[in-house]
C-alpha cells in the first residue's frame, strides 16, 4: 500500500518536472512573439496648380508623354498632369522620398485653396511679387522667364519692336487675371484695357478673334501657344523700349502658406541638393517639356 502511494507520488513529481522543463525550455529556446511593426506612412508632397498653363502645367489623357516620361495622375480625376511644374515637383518629391500628389485648381482660387489646406504648396509658374510675399512664403526661383507680347499674324502690330510704337494706337490689351502682368497694362500709353481672362489660352483666343490686339505674357507660355497656333506672333521687345518694374514676374518660385516655413525650407533644401539653381538645367528641362505637350494645350 505504502509502495503504491510512493510510486504515485514519484510519478507526479516526475510529471511536474517534465512540464516545468518544457515551459522553461520553450522560453529559453524560442523568441517571444511580437506584434508586427509597420513602416511609417510615406509622406506626400501635395501640390496645387492649374493643369491648364502650358508649358508649365497641363492636363492630358495619357499616363506618359510622347518621350515616355511618366505623367502624374491628377488627384480625384482620371486625367494626368505634366509640364515643367510637374517635372520639377517630381524631382523634389523624389529627393525627399515623398509621393507626389497634384491637385488641379482654378488660378483665381489657388491661394485660397492652399490656405484651406487642400494642398500644401503651389508650383504653378507663380511669380514672386512683393504683394504675394505678404501672403505666402517663397523658395528661391525654380525658373527664370522673360516677358513678351503676342499679336496676331498679319495684323496691325506684327512688326512692333518696342512699347513706344504702341503709343496712342488705341490697341486693345489683354492678359491673365490675378497675375503680375496686370500692372504692366498701364505702361502702354494710349492703349485700351480690354477683358482679362482666367487662362492664357483664352487670352490667345481673344487675339485670334480680334477681341484683343496685344497680349502681355511670359515667353515660354507664348512659345507653347505658338506651337499649336501659327497665327500668333511673339514679339520680344527691345530692352530699351520695354516694360519697367516687371522683374518680379521673372522669378518663378514655389509658394507655401505664410506660416509654413518648415515646408518651404524642406523644399528649398531639396532644390539645393539637386542643384536646381542653375539656369542651364532649368532651360534644358523647359526646352524638353515644350516638345511634350499635347496639341490641345
Amino acid at each position: 500500500m505504502r509502495k503504491t502511494t510512493l510510486t504515485k507520488k514519484l510519478a507526479c513529481i516526475a510529471s511536474a518536472i517534465a512540464v516545468s522543463a518544457l515551459v522553461l525550455g520553450g522560453c529559453g529556446s524560442q523568441p517571444q512573439s511580437q506584434a508586427p511593426t509597420q513602416d511609417a506612412e510615406k509622406k506626400v508632397l501635395r501640390v496645387g496648380m492649374e493643369c491648364a498653363y502650358a508649358p508649365f502645367n497641363w492636363t492630358q489623357d495619357a499616363a506618359t508623354t510622347p518621350d515616355g516620361t511618366a505623367a502624374v495622375k491628377i488627384y480625384g480625376s482620371d486625367f494626368y498632369a505634366y509640364g515643367y511644374d510637374v517635372a520639377v515637383a517630381q524631382k523634389i518629391a523624389d529627393q525627399l522620398g515623398y509621393d507626389l500628389e497634384v491637385h488641379k485648381v482654378e488660378w483665381s482660387s489657388i491661394g485660397i485653396s492652399m490656405d484651406a489646406k487642400d494642398y500644401d504648396c503651389i508650383i504653378a509658374g507663380m511669380g514672386r511679387t512683393a504683394e504675394r510675399e505678404l501672403a505666402y512664403s517663397f523658395t528661391d526661383p525654380y525658373y527664370y522667364r522673360d516677358n513678351c507680347i503676342v499679336v496676331k499674324k498679319g495684323g496691325s502690330y506684327e512688326n512692333v519692336k518696342g512699347l513706344s510704337e504702341l503709343k496712342g494706337t488705341g490697341c486693345k490689351l489683354t492678359t491673365q487675371l490675378g497675375t503680375g502682368w496686370i500692372p504692366l497694362l498701364d505702361q502702354v500709353d494710349g492703349a485700351v484695357t480690354g477683358t482679362n481672362y482666367e487662362t492664357t489660352s483664352e487670352c490667345f483666343m481673344a487675339i485670334m478673334n480680334d477681341v484683343a490686339d496685344v497680349c502681355i505674357v511670359d515667353l515660354p507660355t507664348a512659345k507653347s501657344a505658338q506651337l499649336t497656333n501659327d497665327g500668333l506672333v511673339i514679339i520680344e521687345l527691345d530692352p530699351n523700349d520695354s516694360f519697367t518694374g516687371d522683374d518680379e514676374m521673372v522669378n518663378v518660385c514655389i509658394a507655401t502658406r505664410k506660416d509654413d516655413t518648415a515646408l518651404r525650407d524642406t523644399i528649398q533644401n531639396a532644390m539645393n541638393a539637386i542643384g536646381w539653381n542653375e539656369k542651364s538645367k532649368m532651360d534644358e528641362l523647359m526646352n524638353r517639356v515644350l516638345t511634350q505637350q499635347p496639341a490641345a494645350n
